[in-house]
């Protein structure tokens, strides 16, 4: 397979970099657009080897056993990529229980999504010409809960200190609650989002 080597290379390089998206995603920031871009770039670029890798097996009778190996290698890649083009391991999955959900819709589609997990560790994602994630952990003490940020991404701000639980009223409201975010004690008006899924009381040890 030697006279493949480069491409064999290529392949496999793109089909680690799809199936590791999930972990580093968040940590381009405003680079997120530029890497996609470069990605569908990289795509389309084993698309057409492909095509011409099948072009000569053909004219070859498939009788070349390598390059039809190497058609089969590159095929599933890219199929891969195709219909998983997030990885084939759905990696969110196997993490800790999901107990919170909040979510927040900005201008131009901007989407902030706080995810708060059952091993008290929480992602917050948003999407916003770009991708920036921010992970840690935290704790809770009544309706209040507080944040403990171990990830700055590229170019982002600290992350929120705590927030305040406001739980709905009345089951005929749309939402779960509303959960209030603050940067410090000192901050009086907070980020609203809303709660779209709510298991804090069945699994989260509160103080």
């Amino acid at each position: 397979m030697g006279k493949y080597r480069n491409l064999i290379i290529a392949s496999l390089i793109f089909f680690v970099l799809v199936n590791t998206t999930y972990y580093w995603e968040g940590v381009m920031g405003g680079f997120a657009i530029i890497t996609l871009l470069l990605m569908v770039i990289y795509f389309i670029v084993l698309a057409i080897s492909l095509l011409g890798q099948t072009y000569f097996a053909i004219k070859e009778r498939l009788q070349n056993r390598q390059r039809l190996l190497f058609i089969g290698l590159m095929t599933t890649v890219l199929t891969s990529a195709f219909f998983f083009p997030k990885g084939i391991v759905d990696f969110e999955k196997i993490e800790s229980d999901i107990v919170l959900i909040a979510e927040s819709e900005g201008v131009a589609n901007c989407m902030t999504t706080l995810k708060l997990r059952q091993n008290n560790t929480f992602k917050n994602r948003e999407v916003c010409f770009g991708i920036a994630e921010k992970t840690g952990t935290y704790r809770m003490k009544g309706d209040t809960i507080f944040f403990k940020s171990n990830s700055w991404g590229r170019g982002e701000r600290d992350f929120y200190e705590f927030a305040v639980l406001e739980r709905r009223k009345s089951k005929k409201e749309k939402y779960l609650g509303r959960l209030v975010q603050f940067k410090n004690k000192s901050d009086t008006r907070g980020i609203s989002l809303v709660i779209i899924k709510n298991n804090l009381d069945e699994s989260v040890t509160v103080e």
